[in-house]
């Protein structure tokens, strides 16, 4: 027991003094704690009524994020809870989605989009979009689910794209007499291996996955803005960022705002006049404020979350990954090895 303690006594000082970026989570799979709602900010006036915050933070996949001890959320598997515990409360009469976040995979994006229409059509309890620091790409199509969508002035959203990022080593490879041979059922099994060269027939199949992912986004994207006409939209969706400022202006979003801005169109679809503020949370995660549930995305050199569209082939670094000439590590984020990405990364080439 001793020596239990006193690990993680020194696991806990080597991260409040910076020697490692680790973060200790004590008490279990976060999957045995049932959400619970806590009031962070009540009405000017005593109600019953409640409007709650769901968070969408970080890159968007399908798997645990990796933590320290065990395995942290499922970001698709927690907005599903969340968006159940809204639905089930008679008290919640309004949803703001709170989005910090630069994408992730095609797949958990537009899985996170059909939750939020499901929840509209079930629930019948409108949902208003809160683009905070970044929502873009894959964090942007999730906010056409929503009402109405309101981003702050400087936030940083829209990178409507695709992009396969794809490596090739064949020619470092041969420069040091490796040879790479891999025996496949067909001419196409291995297309966007590392170990190989792309043949013009698989370059031309890449691009139509590309196309088609492209194509469903921006018809996300005209649902959520019917109002935009194709000519007007088109400079939109070719993968471009923007401000929230200059996206209320082209009209790709309803306009610029903050968080009580964002309560008070929420109220107002709801049809109701006032509403307390509430954030479902674990029973041992802390929650002291509106926005004590919604951590900044901080980028890292190298790292998807470091900011272009990109849609990967083959292996992507994930959350934290280091990427260099002798190693390649691919551990951080196993949701986010291989597989087609709605992402914003110019710090991934």
């Amino acid at each position: 027991m001793n020596r239990t303690l006193h690990f993680l006594t020194v696991m806990i000082a080597m991260a409040v003094t910076g020697c490692m970026p680790v973060s200790v989570t004590i008490g279990g799979n976060p999957e045995r704690q049932e959400l619970r709602a806590k009031i962070v900010q009540k009405a000017d006036r005593p109600t019953r009524d409640d409007a709650a915050i769901i968070d969408i933070t970080g890159l968007i996949y399908n798997a645990h994020k990796p933590q320290l001890l065990g395995r942290g959320e499922n970001p698709v598997a927690l907005l599903h809870e969340q968006l159940e515990a809204a639905r089930k409360d008679r008290r919640v009469r309004a949803v703001l989605l709170r989005i910090n976040s630069p994408g992730g995979s095609v797949a958990a994006s537009d899985a996170m989009y059909r939750m939020i229409l499901r929840f509209k059509a079930e629930a019948r309890k409108p949902v208003v979009a809160l683009l905070t620091d970044t929502a873009a790409s894959g964090g942007f199509y999730v906010a056409c689910a929503a009402d109405k969508t309101i981003a702050y002035p400087t936030c940083v959203t829209g990178s409507i794209g695709v992009l396969i990022q794809l490596v090739s080593v064949k020619p470092a490879l041969n420069w040091l007499g490796v040879v790479a041979d891999a025996v496949t059922s067909g001419p196409n099994k291995d297309a966007g291996s590392p170990f190989s060269t792309l043949s013009e027939e698989q370059r031309k199949i890449f691009q139509q996955i590309v196309d088609e992912f492209h194509g469903n986004f921006v018809g996300v994207v005209r649902l959520a803005r019917p109002n935009l006409t194709p000519e007007h939209l088109a400079p939109l969706t070719d993968g471009r960022i923007m401000t929230g400022a200059d996206a209320a202006e082209r009209g790709l979003i309803d306009r610029t705002g903050d968080l009580r801005d964002a309560y008070e169109e929420a109220i107002r679809l709801a049809g109701i006049d006032r509403a307390n503020l509430v954030i479902y949370h674990r029973p041992m995660q802390y929650v002291g404020s509106p926005y004590a549930a919604a951590p900044a995305v901080v980028p890292q050199a190298g790292s998807p979350e470091a900011g272009s569209s990109l849609a990967g082939a083959g292996a992507i670094p994930g959350e934290g990954t280091q990427v260099n000439v002798a190693q390649f590590n691919f551990t951080d984020s196993p949701g986010m090895q291989a597989g087609f990405y709605y992402l914003w990364s110019p710090g991934v080439r």
